[in-house]
């Protein structure tokens, strides 16, 4: 008869390991916000330089150009892809990367909504990048660099040519502050607070290069634009927008702590800190997974293995001989086993993705947490099995 085994001695110091709104920084506390210019309008001068300020980190921390234009926008990463597709797309053919749910989103947006007609959808299963070689110079380009809901990242981006003659929007929500993106390939890169900063949300990041600059100057849509949308104003890009005057009304602590957030990631060594930080996450989890039998990484290819949202799959065979839906209802045991216990929160797999397990590690959670979550996914499988299929 199958036993249960004891529990591990110790638990992860903090157990939020959610892809997102993911782990706040080590040490935060809402007393940091005390700052925050409450009360007061985001127009004010104080609340301008607030959010110029976090304007001004962003490119600080992440190494963007001068030459790029950082806007804080609406609705959170979402707001800020939809603002470049609605703006920028219709001038040339399009391709998109589909590979994890968002990606899908953009093909849904850009195929039915925008009802575009020259349109190539380059897809892969979850666990895989499309064919990255079909990528042409003379199409605009849309693709997730990270993707969130499978663990699949881009590992470079070599495969976009330095001639290229279409625009590339890289949804780099999940990528940013923890993976290199390569500047001189990206023309359009949006990102949210709530992922690898571990800031609040709603809020998303817009940075245009200047060919996205040149674009929104030299061609107009043909459909109408959303007042949200808009970032021209008499055939020239509103500079005020990525001056820190936003379109509509932001939360002033979100802006704070976003600050708080960018302090911390200066004080330990910026993008270079970051992405060491969640290396290391990753590292133990590759350790783990190399000598644990019944679990597998998502991605097949090492080499595109995503270091934020490491996304997991049960490979016992026991699990993988039962039904779809059985091997479904059994991941989300675990995920629930694990939350019961204060062991792990929030680290089932997305809704769209394959059955599995999904935990964030980005550079905001300590390698200690990690390195003391393995013990207790060992635990709630053997506990799981036992329970499940015992014969």
């Amino acid at each position: 008869m199958n036993q249960t085994p004891a529990k591990p001695a110790m638990r992860p110091a903090r157990p939020e390991f959610s892809s997102g709104p993911c782990a706040k920084r080590p040490g935060w506390d809402p007393g940091n916000l005390q700052g925050a210019v409450v009360g007061r309008s985001h127009r004010s001068k104080p609340g301008k330089a607030r959010l110029k300020e976090a304007i001004d980190r962003t490119r600080e921390v992440l190494e963007v150009p001068p030459e790029f234009l950082i806007g804080v926008v609406p609705g959170s990463d979402t707001g800020a892809v939809e603002m470049a597709l609605w703006s920028l797309l219709g001038a040339r053919p399009v391709q998109l990367l589909a590979f994890e749910s968002f990606g899908k989103d953009w093909v849904t947006d850009v195929t039915k909504q925008l009802k575009l007609k020259d349109v190539e959808v380059l897809d892969a299963a979850y666990g895989h990048l499309p064919d990255l070689a079909k990528v042409r110079k003379d199409a605009d380009l849309v693709f997730t660099w990270n993707g969130t809901t499978s663990g699949v990242r881009v590992p470079n981006a070599d495969f976009i040519a330095a001639d290229r003659e279409g625009l590339t929007i890289c949804d780099a929500t999940s990528a940013a502050f923890a993976q290199k993106l390569d500047w001189a390939k990206l023309d359009v890169v949006t990102f949210s607070w709530q992922k690898a900063l571990g800031g609040e949300g709603a809020h998303g990041v817009l940075i245009l290069g200047p060919r996205a600059v040149e674009r929104l100057e030299n061609y107009t849509p043909a459909w109408p634009m959303p007042k949200l949308f808009r970032m021209t104003k008499g055939g020239k890009v509103t500079l005020d927008l990525f001056e820190g005057a936003t379109i509509n009304t932001p939360s002033m602590l979100c802006v704070e702590d976003c600050l708080d957030a960018l302090k911390w990631a200066s004080n330990i060594g910026g993008l270079a800190g970051m992405q060491g930080r969640a290396d290391a996450n990753l590292g133990v989890l590759e350790a783990w997974v190399e000598k644990t039998a019944w679990v597998d990484f998502l991605p097949v290819d090492p080499a595109t293995r995503s270091n934020t949202s490491v996304c997991l799959k049960v490979v016992d065979p026991r699990v993988a001989a039962l039904p779809a839906d059985a091997q479904a209802d059994f991941a989300k045991r675990l995920a629930s086993l694990l939350e019961k216990e204060g062991a792990a929160l929030d680290i089932g797999a997305y809704r769209d993705a394959p059955p599995g397990l999904r935990i964030w590690c980005g550079a905001t959670v300590e390698t200690a947490d990690v390195e003391a979550l393995t013990p207790w996914l060992d635990w709630a499988f053997a506990s799981v099995a036992a329970e499940l299929l015992a014969a």
